[in-house]
């Protein structure tokens, strides 16, 4: 392992800190500020925006009654015109007032439900997961007092259907409906008398369980939803990975000791839970298998070295981790605990500590050049274009058998491919030889013909005998006839 330190792969606990000084683990995603002081920033910057249309809907208002009062003088035709354009003016200024009352809160009537078509309520199907995450919700619900059970249960009933109503609101006012939830259940679970009596550890795990069972029921409608770029970032970062496998951990200063056949096992059950995070619904879940990652990696970490290890040594080897990983929808995950997981698990504690360092090494990944990496311009593009490999990059090969096997079977494919090519080109090559050489005898015959015709004599049929004889007209005695002689 290389004891050279590279510039950008260690960061201090101070600089993973919210960024206005409030203490809290800050987020990529939040421009450096934890979720408590990044809904500040958001509120002040949404109430700018709101004073600032106000006051041009105002000026446009003023600007429309100053008009209004001082109408220009006609007469006659003109007149009718000019009382029908007038008309038609007020018709627009009234409905553009309507829509800015619309905008700054006021909201449209509803349609007359007598002219609405009556349909029957669908029944909706609740997918194999929601069903379990509901039975797992129920039974913790049994350890509760019965009031608390029925209060808890109906307020996530509500806000579930109000959620999946709401299909107008953007995803930031989706994330900003849900953390205002997890806040009125906090409080509500802190000051209701319905909670009263009930232990700490109940308490504790009320807003987990409310968490996991909401986010898993809304899971389809907010997770990736097709109004954002979501899905184009997935293929992006996943497509940057896979450009650089060929990394080394001595390229990233990672202390991890590939050749030890328990690392290399705690390799693959670190890899497993990355790409496990895609496969759970619940925010929690997912941090929760980020945290089971990290703990391998920090055992990684103890066995490469022999000794403790310690923050510096963490993100380089989360960098590998990913790397090697190359989780399937790495965007869309991060996103989504960012958005709707319980902003105080992310804002302190063992879970919000590996996720902030995650994310630094999802940033890092996207950013990485040679200059991060401490080689040439040549050498970078040679590793990336896959002229070259890296030497020690003999265990930078996938650990999984089933990986193994993958990537076997694509070299195989790509050798048959070449060979067939090649093929291909030697069949097109004989088949050009054959055109070439039928050619050849055509022209070679036509020339024998030119300069020596062929002359085609009409073949003598030979004459039958008895044809011959009795075509022909002789003059000869009768035949002789046997004759007795006497003695």
């Amino acid at each position: 392992m290389s004891s050279k330190k590279k510039r950008g792969f260690h960061m201090k606990e101070s600089e993973l800190l919210c960024k206005n000084g409030c203490g809290f683990y800050g987020n990529v995603a939040w421009q450096g500020y934890c979720s408590k002081c990044w809904r500040e920033v958001c509120q002040k910057s949404r109430q700018a925006q709101i004073e600032s249309d106000a006051l041009l809907a105002r000026k446009i208002a003023d600007s429309e009654r100053a008009q209004s009062s001082q109408p220009p003088p006609v007469q006659g035709a003109e007149a009718l015109a000019f009382d029908k354009f007038g008309e038609k003016k007020k018709q627009h200024s009234s409905t553009r007032s309507k829509a800015m009352k619309t905008f700054f809160g006021k909201t449209a009537k509803s349609p007359n439900k007598e002219t609405q078509p009556q349909h029957p309520p669908l029944e909706k199907k609740h997918s194999s997961e929601s069903q379990r995450a509901m039975g797992d919700f129920m039974e913790f619900l049994k350890m509760l007092n019965r009031p608390a059970a029925q209060d808890l249960n109906k307020q996530c009933r509500f806000f579930v259907e109000k959620v999946q109503r709401s299909t107008q609101l953007n995803i930031e006012e989706q994330s900003e409906l849900v953390q205002d939830f997890y806040a009125a259940i906090g409080e509500r679970i802190k000051t209701h008398v319905a909670f009263k009596g009930s232990s700490q550890d109940q308490l504790e795990g009320m807003l987990d369980n409310v968490e996991k069972i909401i986010m898993t029921r809304l899971y389809r409608t907010l997770f990736c939803p097709p109004y954002t770029d979501d899905e184009q970032k997935d293929l992006a970062i996943q497509n940057r990975i896979r450009r650089l496998r060929w990394i080394t951990p001595a390229m990233l200063d990672a202390v991890i000791d590939e050749g030890n056949p328990r690392v290399r096992e705690l390799i693959e059950r670190a890899q497993t839970d990355l790409i496990e995070v895609n496969s759970r619904r619940a925010p929690i879940d997912k941090l929760a298998c980020i945290v089971r990652c990290s703990q391998n990696i920090f055992k990684i970490i103890n066995l490469s070295q022999e000794a403790p290890a310690s923050a510096d040594d963490y993100l380089p080897a989360v960098i590998y981790m990913v790397l090697k990983a190359n989780p399937p929808q790495l965007h869309s995950n991060i996103q989504y605990i960012t958005r709707f997981a319980n902003p105080s698990r992310l804002m302190q504690g063992e879970a919000g500590y590996y996720f902030t360092n995650v994310c630094c090494a999802i940033s890092f990944v996207e950013n990485l050049d040679a200059q991060s990496l401490s080689l040439t311009q040549e050498e970078y593009d040679s590793y990336m274009s896959g002229k070259a490999t890296p030497p020690g990059s003999q265990f930078n090969q996938p650990i999984c058998n089933g990986l193994k096997l993958m990537y076997a079977n694509l070299a195989s494919l790509e050798e048959l491919r070449g060979k067939q090519d090649q093929l291909m080109k030697n069949a097109r090559e004989l088949q050009r030889e054959m055109t070439a050489w039928r050619d050849s005898v055509i022209n070679q015959v036509d020339d024998v013909l030119k300069n020596k015709p062929l002359i085609i004599k009409r073949c003598k049929v030979p004459a039958g005998l008895d044809t011959e004889i009795s075509s022909t007209s002789l003059n000869l005695p009768a035949p002789m006839m046997p004759q007795v002689v006497n003695q």
